[in-house]
């Protein structure tokens, strides 16, 4: 059925856009709790000098207490997720609080988002393929082609207008093809005399065709919020040409209708800028180049950042690929939030930021198990439905997912695939030590020898030692993750999903002297090894060639990873340092050091290991 629609006024109209009775549909939006799972460039007693005596759990809740500056408790944000989600959860924090919004949104149909990613020190590629989420993302963006493209944009930029300050600016990064839809729907939101300018980025580069003009610009439409907003000119500002510069030497003077205003000169900071920004693009060979085709140049963000937004303000990145914007805020004094739905994207970015000498404190984050639990609600949960019904109805969809068939008559396990009995984790919590215990004690009451547990998130310390403790009891123990992408039903329907077992990690650490020790990486199970090209495998010589990153928490206290030493490889640097520098303990005590890795795919695997200083 067609929607009746009183036509008064010019506007961009798809189907889905307005309900059948004529009203305008509301963009749903749901607020989440954020997860706070690492903080870089913050000390552990910074930190517990902050902290209220509290239950601690595997993840800090982000509470959103800081304030408006670095001086004031302020951390950058660099959160993991779909934006849609990110935004809606950030509004009741962040309404009417961020200085800018710059977006590079996707704006080519044939894009997605694959990217060749280096493996060890031989420089060797391999094609990250998109995974089921990025997937998901490049088919609800480009599926139905422009029919799927419009309502996606229209529904976030409706969420970015509310996240913007009264005096707070958008600018919407697009080119040819999609740059008509993009103004339409911004002037519908934001007013037709809201368009401050329209930004054209110039840049040169080789190939023409003989057919047409050569391609040479990009849009960046910029927008108000209100009828006031910053814009320093200094920072966009270029040279004069040398005629001018020629011209103004003789000290010219400026007479206007018989009014002589005196000597005229240059303004030595330059030239005021006009709508047309010229700035080249990386060339293909610099040490900013990521692997990301739509990348940027940082050149031409640090002007904008620094030319649109206030120093110290608020510039939030939501289509944050591989962290240009975010680079650019951290080089010209602005704070920040950035998102992206890719988790290549989240460990780009932050190794780029680590890159940066000085960087400000900034704390990755997701929505996690209140994602989940929300998800789980939606799909299996409704009114007339119990919380035991949907917990039933969510055990049989991940055991049809895993190929098992559900069970009866026991409490810990709730399938069994082959000759293994089957355990799922909580859709909401970490899978405990007590609970895959549990499980080992039914299968040894039923007389079973295998058990696979499926879980999201882990207690910390559980593997390797948990799977070689039920060895010793006879029973071969898998843990395997439940990925994602189990939340998407364009997985689902495909047959997209896999369960990996836990990557797993082998470290040594040395007591060096008293209360100083040092940790030496000594191994990694990569179990994403039949994901590589078989051309590309035969040039892997050691399991450090599946290392991209490796960090250490000194003090681990079951909440946030918190950074103490960190080694990663850069485009220019493949050599990865595999023994970290030395830590000294202020007294004698047991801690427990959490070790994260980070593998060529962006997949991290975190363990702890307890120590005695």
């Amino acid at each position: 059925m067609v929607a009746k629609i009183d036509v008064n006024k010019v506007e961009l109209v798809w189907p889905g856009k307005y309900n059948e009775d004529g009203t305008l549909k509301e963009v749903p939006r749901v607020h989440l709790p954020f997860q706070v799972i690492e903080t870089v460039n913050e000390s552990r007693a910074t930190r517990e000098a902050a902290k209220k005596p509290e239950n601690l759990s595997l993840f800090d809740v982000y509470e959103g207490k800081e304030g408006d500056t670095f001086e004031e408790g302020w951390r950058n944000k660099l959160i993991w997720g779909d934006n849609l989600l990110v935004m809606g959860s950030l509004l009741e924090k962040f309404a009417g609080k961020i200085d800018l919004i710059y977006i590079d949104p996707p704006f080519a149909t044939g894009a997605d988002f694959s990217f060749k990613t280096p493996i060890g020190e031989f420089g060797g590629k391999v094609l990250k393929d998109q995974s089921i989420i990025e997937e998901k993302a490049y088919r609800d963006t480009w599926g139905k082609g422009l029919g799927s493209y419009v309502p996606m944009m229209w529904e976030r930029l409706g969420v970015m207008k509310d996240l913007l300050s009264s005096q707070g600016t958008i600018a919407v990064h697009v080119d040819w093809r999609v740059g008509y839809l993009i103004k339409a729907m911004l002037d519908e939101l934001f007013g037709i005399d809201a368009l401050i300018n329209e930004i054209i980025w110039y840049y040169t580069g080789a190939g023409a065709s003989p057919e047409r003009f050569s391609r040479r610009h990009d849009n960046i439409y910029w927008y108000a919020n209100g009828s006031a907003w910053f814009f320093d000119p200094d920072p966009l500002r270029t040279d004069y040409a040398e005629a001018t510069k020629e011209r103004f030497s003789h000290h010219i003077g400026n007479v206007r209708g018989g009014h002589d205003f005196g000597v005229q000169f240059l303004n030595p900071k330059g030239k005021h800028p006009d709508d047309v920004v010229k700035v080249s693009i990386e060339a293909p060979s610099a040490n900013e180049r990521t692997g990301y085709a739509t990348q940027k140049p940082l050149a031409l963000l640090k002007k904008l950042v620094a030319g649109l937004a206030p120093e110290g303000g608020l510039v939030a990145d939501f289509f944050v690929g591989s962290g240009t914007t975010l680079k650019a805020c951290e080089l010209t004094g602005r704070r920040w939030i950035g998102c992206d739905l890719g988790r290549w994207a989240i460990h780009t970015t932050r190794k780029r930021l680590l890159g940066i000498e000085g960087a400000k404190p900034f704390e990755v984050l997701n929505l996690g198990k209140y994602e989940r639990k929300y998800w789980a609600g939606v799909a299996f949960g409704d009114q007339k439905s119990d919380d035991q019904l949907t917990i039933y109805e969510y055990l049989a969809f991940i055991l049809k997912l895993y190929g098992a068939q559900p069970l009866s008559g026991t409490q810990h396990l709730h399938g069994k695939k082959g000759k293994a009995m089957v355990h799922v984790g909580a859709v909401d919590a970490p899978v405990t030590i007590d609970e895959v215990n549990a499980a080992i004690e039914e299968c040894l009451a039923v007389n079973q020898s295998e058990l696979h547990v499926l879980g999201w998130e882990w207690e910390m310390g559980m593997s390797p030692y948990i799977v070689q403790e039920a060895k010793h009891r006879g029973i071969k123990l898998l843990l395997l993750t439940i990925p994602r992408e189990v939340m998407e039903h364009q997985a689902v329907d495909n047959g997209d999903i896999k369960f990996f077992e836990l990557a797993h990690v082998e470290v040594d650490i040395k007591q060096l002297s008293e209360r100083k020790v040092q940790v030496e990486l000594t191994d990694f199970a990569f179990p994403y090894a039949d994901l590589i090209p078989q051309d590309v495998h035969d040039k892997i010589t050691k399991w450090s060639d599946y290392v991209d990153y490796w960090a250490i928490d000194w003090d681990f206290r079951n909440d946030t990873f918190m950074q103490g030493w960190v080694a990663y490889r850069t485009r220019k640097e493949r050599t990865l340092s595999l023994i970290s520098d030395s830590h000294t303990y202020d007294a004698h005590k047991t801690v427990n050091v959490m070790i994260k890795v980070v593998d060529i795919f962006g997949n991290d695997t975190s363990q702890v290991f307890p120590v005695e200083v």
